[in-house]
């Protein structure tokens, strides 16, 4: 696991007022760009991974290289040895550090194996975002390999695919193809400068005002001996990790996407709502949709996807969220979380999907919810016995103590408030009503009343930099009092 106390996580106080306004001076001072953002990176990550730098500067050369040779060698065997061995390459670090330990671990269970000989292994420290650098350096290959992009020859652009900053540690998992027009022209402007900054702080009141707040009782439940876990509490803990995730994690990946506005860089966005999804095979279309995509492209296809026969389709879908869960963690609970979804998916494939289609709408969304809060349940909980206290005291079969709190106990006005605010923003009725009154606007022009439209504009632009304003007041004020606390996906 990640230790992120030293790291530079963007609701940091370093980040922020130090790191960050002095990026962007040199940033957009200086005519190398691609340089100095590419040095910017190198030392966001040796801020909090100094030992470990030398893999991420590693990762760049070698994918450089490899880049070079596929591209020179494609359609030729020498290309394909070459792209085999690039991914070993790839793995070879990832399996090491992140999966060292747990490999060792479970060696050492098997019965009378220590008559044999010692299975031993001390702890691993898993280096900051090692899992996005290495899909997006593999990505990069196997498109070059494919011909769906060519290879640069320029090792800071390559460099700087690998390791921007922004998107380094917790994604979104980029294509080199995403950026490869950026590289080399930036799309920069007052425009695209405001977009950014009102989507960083879009992002930054997810983290801090939202999952930080339903963290702080998430985490007081998660933490509770399982004779005190009764119906209510068990179903509280597990909606707010539920929505506490979901904004950590969109929370960072809107400030990814925002300071990639700001620095000229169009990065793809990684969440669609998917808290509204009718079935589990939408949720996937909504959820982290870069990593979907991913193992869809890399993984799903070559494999056969649905071309051959709804029994390979089935079995390709288990290995692929198999892998998925794996790819999380190095734990059983992550291979259960990915197999349950796994399997979710190869039921609604077989013809649960289309009995799902027949059902009212409330029932399909209750359904989707139902399913992805008890896979949540695997995913937070520390051990599988604890996973499966809590799904035991979901179901109502827990023996609670007598002593034990109700869930009332543990809802404070802030967790309320926050409570509320996620569950309104995880839906799609804030987004229709600025497209309402965006629309309302247009409309006005359209009909010559210019003036009354120009008004309309003007007071929403001015509404919404205020918002902005406020926003960076309160986070500032939270940064202050020392309330926020690493990214989810920093473990990964």
């Amino acid at each position: 696991m990640i230790c992120c106390e030293g790291n530079l996580v963007f609701s940091s106080v370093v980040f922020l007022y130090y790191f960050l306004p002095a990026v962007m001076l040199l940033y957009f001072a200086l005519p190398a760009k691609n340089a100095v953002l590419l040095i910017a990176s190198i030392v966001f990550y040796a801020w909090g991974e100094f030992s470990y730098v030398f893999i991420l500067l590693a990762s760049i050369l070698m994918n450089y290289a490899l880049g070079v040779l596929i591209d020179r060698f494609r359609g030729e065997k020498s290309g394909r040895i070459l792209l085999i061995a690039g991914i070993v390459a790839n793995l070879a670090p990832l399996g090491f550090f992140k999966y060292g330990n747990f490999i060792v671990e479970n060696i050492g269970r098997i019965p009378g194996i220590d008559a044999l000989f010692s299975v031993r292994m001390d702890p691993i420290h898993l280096p900051l975002g090692i899992s996005f650098f290495t899909f997006q350096a593999m990505s990069y290959l196997v498109d070059v390999y494919r011909g769906a992009a060519r290879a640069s020859s320029n090792p800071v652009h390559v460099g700087l695919y690998i390791s921007m900053f922004p998107q380094l540690v917790a994604g979104p998992i980029v294509r080199f193809n995403h950026i490869a027009a950026n590289l080399h022209r930036k799309n920069i402007g007052i425009d695209a400068f405001a977009d950014g900054i009102r989507r960083f702080a879009i992002g930054l009141s997810q983290k801090m005002l939202i999952a930080n707040t339903l963290a702080a009782t998430a985490d007081s439940l998660f933490s509770m001996p399982s004779d005190n876990l009764s119906f209510g509490v068990a179903w509280l803990a597990t909606a707010t990790y539920s929505l506490q995730i979901y904004f950590d994690f969109a929370g960072y990946s809107s400030m990814a996407i925002g300071l990639g506005l700001i620095l000229g860089f169009k990065l793809p966005e990684n969440f669609d709502f998917p808290y509204i999804s009718q079935s589990i095979s939408e949720f996937w279309r909504r959820w982290h949709i870069t990593l979907s995509s991913w193992f869809r492209d890399y993984l799903y296809i070559p494999l056969g996807g649905n071309r051959r026969g709804k029994h390979r389709t089935y079995f390709n879908l288990f290995v692929v969220f198999l892998l998925c869960g794996l790819w999380h963690g190095a734990s059983w609970n992550f291979v259960v979380w990915g197999v349950y979804h796994g399997c979710f998916l190869v039921l609604e494939r077989i013809g649960f999907g289309a009995i799902l289609e027949k059902s009212p709408r409330p029932m399909r969304h209750l359904y989707a919810l139902a399913v992805v809060a008890v896979g949540w349940v695997f995913f937070r909980a520390e051990t599988m016995g604890q996973a499966f206290d809590f799904l035991y005291a979901m179901a109502g079969l827990a023996h609670t103590a007598v002593s034990a709190h109700g869930a009332g106990h543990f809802l404070d006005p802030g967790t309320l408030i926050a409570g509320a605010v996620a569950v309104l923003f995880s839906t799609k009725v804030p987004a229709a009503m600025a497209a309402r009154f965006a629309g309302g606007a247009k409309r006005r022009q359209s009909s010559g009343d210019v003036v009354r439209c120009l008004g309309k504009i003007a007071f929403g632009r001015i509404a919404e930099a205020c918002v902005v304003f406020f926003i960076l007041l309160w986070v500032g004020y939270s940064l202050a009092s020392k309330t926020h606390n690493p990214f989810i996906y920093f473990r990964f």
